[in-house]
Parts: C-alpha cells; structure tokens; sequence
C-alpha cells in the first residue's frame, strides 16, 4: 500500500483483523499449546520436564533458524505461499502430534510445528504487512498484536477445557482442526487482499542484493539487533522461572499465579497506551521507555520480598513493556534500516532473537545455582539496560547519518 493509492482505513482494518484471527489460533495452537498440555503430557506420556522441554527448545531453535529463509521469500513476494503453507504446516504438525506414541516421535514433530512457526507467527505476518502496507504498516501491526495479544488467554482455558472433558490428543486435534479450518483460509484471504492493496511487485536485483549486504555491515543493524536480543533474553529469564522466582521471595502459590496469567493482559494494555500516545510520541521514542519500563520491572522485582505490593508493579511495567515491543520491533527496523529486502533484514534479527529466548529458561537455571534468583533478577536487570543503551546508540546513528529508509 502506498499513500498515494487512496486505501481506505476499512480496508486496511478488514485484512488486519483477518491476519489478527488466524494469529491468536496460530499462537494459541503452536507455541502457547506447549505449557498449556506440559503437565498432561508428563501425566499421560511418562516423560520427564527436562526430555518435553527439550523438543520444544528444538522448535524455537529450528524457527529462529528458518526465519531468514522465509523472509527472503516474502521479499521475492512469496509472502502468500509461505504464510499459508506455515499454516498448513502446523496444521499437519498438530495432527502428528495428536497421535504420537513414542519420545522420538514427539520430537519429530515438534521439529515441524517449529519450521512452521516461522512461516506462521509474528516475524512472517510483520514481513507480509510491512512490504504490502508500508506507511500503514504500524496500524496494521498494532491491530494484529492487540487481538493476538490474548492467545494464551485462549490456548489455556480450550486446551485445560478439552483435555479434562475428552483428552489432551482431542485438545490437540481440536486446534489443529481450527489452524486448517478457520485460519488457513483467513490468511489465503487476506494475504490476496494484501496484495491487491499493496500493489507491489517482486522486485529482487543485484542492486538490491547489494543493498541488503551492505545493511547487514552497518553499526545501526547490530546495536539494533542485539539491543532486541537483549530484551528477549531478559524476558525469557524472568517469565520461564516467574513461579519458583516468586516463591523463593516468599510470595504464596495463588499470587504467583495470578501475577504470570497477567502478564498477557498487560502486554495488551501496552499496546493500547501505544495507540494512545503514537500521535504525540514516534515509534523511536516508544522504544525507548518499553527498554527502560523492562528494566524498572526488574528493579522492582527485587525489592517483592521485602514489599510484596512491588509484584503489581513489576507485571505492569514488564507486561507493558515487552508488549510494545512486539510492535515496536519491525517499526523501528523499517524505519532505522529501510523496507527495502525487510523479510530477510528482520528475518536474520529473529534467529538470535527467538535463540535467545529458547536458551533464556537454561541460563536462568544455571545462574539460579549460582546464587539464587537474586543474581537471575539482577543479571536480568543489567541485561535490560544494555539494550537500553544499544537500542539507544542505533538510534543516535540513524538520526546522524545512518542507515534509513529508502
């Protein structure tokens, strides 16, 4: 979409909200499903935490790692296949999975369901958006990411519902029936649209190649790529270990678990203060306190066992914050780096994004041994204020000469 082609705001808002839809059952049914099903599946199965956990490590890892491929994709304007076969990935995927047996089994297709996240989720749909909306993109992606915002809010209840009435293998194929039924044709539907309005051809040259190995050589696309990969890191430390952390600081089990299921909420009350507040305050600067509201999170969170009430301010503050992000972070990236070659540029800043959060409950655990969650909440904080730092020296040399859109 361009300024100049006379889209209106309905139409923009009827292909966003399709997309919307079919990413609440995407996240709902292949990400979210993991916890969601973790305790019926060390239950029904015999496996252990650690032997699960591992095969969905193995997903995130693989998804991180074919990003930069689907990407590419889009940028050669593939973006309706590759979007519609995520879907129909991972709706083959959970099938599979509704009747494994065996441990290896298990892997294997949690092995697919990852390969199909990364033609599925966020950094596909971001890619999509951004080529065929271009200045509209951040409309586009705020509404995607406040319906989205409550899949797990979705996957839980459905999954804990169907898993005590029938089965967790029912659970399962109930999802993977929603993924084929409903949200693969949402996504064909609106990834056609897309294009329609976007009006924009597959222009893939040698220029353009040269471009995006130049932009992968400049300072901005570092500090900013890191600066992220910090913030998934810190959030997957504090959230993958929310509850033991939480009970370590004295906080009863009911708390606890009222604090984690907030989380998603917040994320999404973020974003509203976002749509607020974007009229007033750009992208660029929008970062910036999501950067430092993660930060104050943990700050606060070290002070919980000494004032208890310090947990509401700690959900607020992280919830809002990483909530933003998921919106700010293609923004930013269009804006700092240009949408020209963008699937793959975002694409390759997901990898150590989505490896960074895959990892994050592992590091967790290992500086936990070391001296308890009060170095994992401090190692959390300094981590925080290093993407403030990096986030904010890429947006130093963006606005003094360098790389922008083009």
């Amino acid at each position: 979409m361009t300024s100049q082609d006379g889209t209106s705001p309905r139409a923009l808002r009827s292909v966003a909200q399709r997309l919307a839809i079919a990413q609440v059952l995407a996240w709902a049914g292949t990400l979210y499903i993991f916890p969601a099903l973790l305790p019926a599946w060390e239950s029904a199965l015999g496996w252990t935490k650690a032997q699960l956990s591992g095969a969905f490590t193995l997903a995130l890892l693989l998804s991180a790692s074919a990003a930069p491929f689907t990407g590419r994709l889009i940028d050669r304007g593939y973006g309706r296949t590759v979007f519609a076969g995520g879907y129909l990935l991972a709706g083959v995927g959970l099938c599979a999975l509704s009747v494994v047996q065996t441990l290896w089994q298990f892997y294997a297709v949690w092995s697919l369901l990852g390969i199909s996240m990364a033609g599925s989720l966020y950094e596909a749909c971001f890619a999509l958006i951004t080529r065929h909306f271009g200045n509209y993109a951040q409309r586009a992606i705020t509404i995607v990411t406040l319906i989205a915002g409550f899949a797990g809010s979705v996957s839980f209840p459905v999954a804990q519902v169907l898993t005590r009435l029938a089965s967790w293998r029912v659970a399962v194929a109930a999802f993977a029936a929603a993924l084929l039924v409903v949200a693969l044709p949402l996504v064909w539907q609106a990834s056609t649209r897309a294009v329609q309005l976007g009006n924009q051809e597959a222009t893939v040259t040698h220029l353009s190649r040269m471009r995006f190995r130049k932009t992968l050589t400049t300072s901005t696309f570092w500090l900013l790529c890191i600066a992220f990969v910090c913030i998934a890191l810190e959030h997957g430390l504090l959230l993958t270990h929310l509850l033991p952390l939480l009970d370590e600081y004295g906080v009863s089990a009911a708390s606890a678990v009222l604090a984690a299921a907030t989380i998603g909420p917040m994320q999404v009350f973020g974003r509203i203060l976002m749509v607020t507040a974007e009229r007033r305050i750009d992208a660029a600067r929008i970062a910036i306190i999501s950067f430092a509201f993660m930060a104050l999170a943990a700050l606060a969170l070290l002070g919980v066992s000494s004032v208890p009430l310090l947990i509401v301010v700690f959900v607020l503050l992280h919830g809002s914050g990483y909530g933003v992000t998921s919106i700010i972070r293609p923004v930013v990236t269009a804006e700092f780096l240009g949408r020209e070659n963008f699937g793959a540029i975002s694409g390759l800043m997901a990898l150590p994004f989505m490896a960074a959060f895959a990892v994050a409950p592992t590091i967790a655990a290992l500086i936990w041994e070391l001296g308890g969650y009060d170095l994992v909440v401090l190692a959390a904080l300094g981590i925080a204020l290093s993407g403030l730092v990096l986030y904010s020296l890429a947006r130093h040399l963006h606005l003094h000469g360098g790389v922008g859109p083009r």
